[in-house]
């Protein structure tokens, strides 16, 4: 008789003895991804995104914009995403704890170089983050200078819009916001 015998499943416990070397340790579904610290491009991206939602939120003070935080779901599902709104509700539920243990409303991920970054980003975390009831997921790709908006539709993430230019970027989670994709990727 055969035995089947699955890999150790890993929980969040693990993240923390992980070397402190600069590396971005993140845990989807029980299996940790490592990633390296994000390139010049991929910074000037998630600070101008930053910029433009923390210069809407000081005149519409709904929530925080948040760059690189430690969202924990469960104890298979740790990320360290690029960027997160939260809204103020959310801020008070969480408290004042040093990780995220919530969905947050928006999640936002800019992707980096090479096909396993993107199939991360674009399925792996899609999944996770539609599981655990994220409202809305923002795939930024510098390379083709898009901007894929999810929402959640049926505790699914579905594509909504690819946008690209001088298409502009609303959601009904930020009342007002807008900016075009164009803003997002100058430098």
């Amino acid at each position: 008789m055969a035995t089947n015998i699955d890999e150790p499943v890993l929980t969040v416990d693990h993240l923390d003895l992980m070397p402190d070397d600069g590396n971005r340790y993140e845990l989807l579904e029980g299996e940790i991804y490592v990633s390296r610290a994000p390139g010049l491009t991929h910074q000037r991206v998630i600070g101008n995104i930053y910029l433009t939602l923390r210069l809407y939120l000081e005149t519409t003070p709904i929530g925080e914009v948040l760059s690189t935080p430690g969202v924990i779901f469960d104890q298979f599902n740790g990320v360290i995403p690029d960027l997160v709104f939260i809204s103020n509700e959310l801020k008070d539920r969480i408290g004042t704890g040093e990780k995220i243990t919530e969905a947050p409303e928006l999640m936002i991920e800019i992707v980096s170089p090479g096909k396993e970054n993107a199939e991360r980003d674009r399925l792996v975390k899609r999944r996770v983050y539609a599981k655990h009831g994220v409202k809305e997921y923002w795939v930024a790709d510098p390379e083709a200078r898009t901007l894929e908006i999810y929402r959640l539709k049926h505790r699914s993430l579905a594509l909504v819009a690819t946008l690209a230019g001088k298409d502009e970027i609303t959601t009904p989670l930020l009342p007002g916001f807008a900016c075009t994709v164009n803003q997002i990727f100058n430098s």
